[in-house]
């Protein structure tokens, strides 16, 4: 199994999911993670990454972690001076009208979106209410884009778009596709060597469906059209994606592999979670495993069973552990607090 893994995690893509499948493994391999430095959640994102944003990290001293997976905007160069030389980079993304409309509700505070009642109002004249200069742009216009550290208000002319396409490829060994998460799972499970209980997950993250509308294809259209550079790289690697998929592994093994996952998260779901899947944030009741709420979005969670023997239970809890949560009891297991 690869052990050594730079996990780009990209926003309001199920991103956090992959986290928690990269959590529990380090977990339960003893492995390093990157922590940013003070144990928080980001590494001064929106900041392009830098090797001194990770606690630990010293010129001096070349440590190395095996993985790297906190919220960062991507810089290769820096990233690669903290982790092994072996290490396999890879990352997700989403389809960017979805993203967006997720990013509009998560982020109703981002100075773009403030002054809208909604999407459609902001589509309808951007430049009304997007300030390229200001700190929080990305997150109302190509934010997989910047997230991969180019810039999201860069010119989209067939050359600029290959270059970006180009150096993203030559930085990642394979990029998944959150609309397909289960065909994504069990090819990141073929390309790490992994089992695959190791790949096997609950939603995190997500929100409540009272908070989603389709969008009319107008608004579609525009969508698209704002997040050109975004779109651009979606449906490149939506397309080799897929393409990896026949040569590696082949339609028919994917089915049946696809098949085998879903099984086992059913079973997982039953042996651990009380009622049939996630819950409103009001109805979760170990306060441990309540996600942070953001912006208009409602983030569900869940609730284990009572009475699981102490191996089972700790399995299920890791399973439902929301994000930051997670990162803060790994944080204190690798940093220790000193005795005073």
């Amino acid at each position: 199994p690869k052990t050594d893994i730079v996990f780009l995690k990209v926003h309001k893509s199920a991103s956090s999911t992959v986290m928690n499948i990269l959590f529990r493994f380090g977990e339960t391999h003893n492995l390093t993670f990157a922590f940013p430095l003070g144990g928080g959640y980001q590494l001064y994102y929106p900041h392009h990454f830098l090797a001194r944003f990770v606690q630990g990290f010293s010129p001096q001293s070349p440590r190395r972690f095996n993985i790297l997976c906190h919220h960062m905007r991507f810089l290769q160069p820096e990233v690669q001076k903290v982790v092994p030389s072996s290490a396999v980079y890879f990352s997700i993304l989403r389809n960017p009208v979805q993203l967006m409309e997720s990013s509009f509700m998560y982020y109703k505070g981002a100075s773009a979106f403030s002054r809208v009642r909604s999407l459609e109002e902001f589509l309808s004249q951007p430049y009304r209410y997007y300030n390229p200069a200001s700190g929080d742009r990305h997150y109302a216009r190509n934010l997989m884009t910047f997230d991969f550290g180019f810039n999201p208000d860069g010119e989209v002319s067939p050359e600029r778009v290959q270059l970006m396409l180009k150096a993203i490829e030559a930085s990642f060994d394979f990029l998944l596709i959150s609309e397909y998460f289960d065909e994504s799972m069990v090819l990141l499970k073929e390309l790490l060597c992994w089992d695959l209980d190791s790949v096997i997950s609950f939603p995190l993250n997500s929100r409540d469906s009272s908070t989603k509308s389709p969008l009319p294809e107008s608004v579609v259209e525009k969508l698209k059209a704002w997040n050109r550079l975004d779109w651009e790289i979606y449906t490149h690697f939506n397309r080799t994606f897929w393409a990896r998929i026949e040569r590696d592994i082949g339609r028919e093994r994917m089915r049946r592999e696809v098949k085998a996952l879903r099984e086992r998260q059913a079973e997982l779901a039953r042996t651990c979670l009380q009622g049939t899947g996630s819950v409103a944030p009001k109805d979760i009741k170990d306060s441990s495993l309540r996600p942070l709420q953001h912006g208009a979005a409602r983030i569900l969670g869940y609730n284990l069973k009572q009475g699981l023997d102490q191996e089972l239970e700790r399995t299920c809890r890791r399973l439902v552990t929301p994000e930051l949560q997670y990162s803060s009891l790994l944080y204190k297991k690798q940093f220790p607090p000193q005795p005073p």
